[in-house]
């Protein structure tokens, strides 16, 4: 099978299209063939090897993954044993942090695969896994969102971002979104209540009474969140320093701040599934690549300039 491997950290320029061997069946999983790839701010940093303290995950000096890649959309071509709820033919959704999912298949944990709800597209789907269950994840379950609050979305435009908004939405929310002054009609698309354009207002000057703030950029202090809401979650982070900073001052406080790293579950892909299905929620691509594109779908992403998600087609099946 067609697959994008990688034998060194590098950019985009380092991964290579090669033949390699498909991937052998294993117990509690499913070898999806892969119709479609969505590309995460996740893959360039695995890519690169950074933060430097991620390669203790993923290889201290190369790679220990040859293959790149987490979001898949697809269909099941095997299923292993003790695996329940999936079949030979189904249309699947998913995520590997261990990569492998740029490929012609994936051998995926059953565990972290959903249901593409009827009438979906491949390429829909697979732009869905990492983003929203981040944001997914921050909202309900570390976020605790209730019917009826008011919550901030710091970066709103973005992969997770633009998802978090639709999901605060979608549980009843009244949702004061941030981005910049060029994407305020997207996000005002999407079902913000509020936008505030962080080039016309400084957010760090920002004075509002929320209930709940998201950041998915990581540039919020944690006075920013002490300022302006009850409680927070921590989705992302600007730089590393950043980050022990404000968890730092959030040890020394009672704050409530969560941080925390998503991790896929079929549970609530298919959570995803059925908002989708209900039309609560739509992925928006902003960006289309061939599969022989992957590695500049990555160093686009890279630049952080993205409305919503970049998708990547295989043999044109979506």
């Amino acid at each position: 099978m067609k697959a994008f491997t990688k034998t060194k950290y590098g950019g985009p320029d380092v991964l290579r299209l090669e033949e390699v061997e498909k991937p052998s069946l294993k117990e509690g999983h499913l070898l999806v063939k892969v119709y479609a790839n969505s590309a995460n701010p996740a893959d360039w940093h695995i890519l690169r090897g950074k933060p430097f303290f991620a390669r203790f995950s993923f290889g201290l000096f190369n790679p220990k993954d040859k293959i790149l890649g987490a979001d898949f959309a697809g269909v099941v071509e095997a299923v292993g044993k003790n695996v329940s709820g999936f079949k030979v033919g189904d249309r699947v959704f998913g995520e590997t942090l261990q990569g492998g999912a740029f490929a012609e298949y994936v051998l995926a944990p059953a565990a972290v695969c959903g249901h593409m709800p009827a009438g979906t597209g491949f390429d829909v789907m697979a732009a869905v896994p990492i983003a929203g269950v981040t944001a997914l994840q921050a909202i309900v379950t570390h976020g605790k969102l209730r019917k009826g609050e008011s919550v901030l979305v710091n970066g709103s435009s973005g992969g997770v971002g633009h998802f978090a908004v639709q999901i605060a939405k979608a549980y009843g929310a009244e949702v004061t979104a941030v981005c910049s002054n060029r994407n305020i009609d997207f996000v005002t698309s999407l079902g913000a209540d509020k936008v505030l354009a962080y080039d016309r207002e400084n957010i760090h000057q920002h004075i509002g009474n929320y209930d709940l703030i998201i950041d998915t950029n990581g540039n919020l202090t944690f006075n920013d969140y002490k300022r302006l809401g009850k409680r927070g979650v921590m989705v992302g982070f600007t730089t590393i320093g950043h980050m022990i900073s404000v968890l730092l001052k959030r040890a020394f406080s009672k704050f409530p701040l969560a941080q925390f790293t998503a991790e896929a579950n079929t549970k609530d892909l298919n959570t995803l599934a059925s908002l989708i299905q209900e039309g609560k929620i739509q992925p928006h691509i902003f960006k289309t690549y061939p599969y022989q594109d992957i590695p500049q779908a990555i160093g686009y992403i890279e630049c952080m300039r993205t409305k919503g998600k970049v998708v990547m087609v295989w043999v044109g099946e979506i």
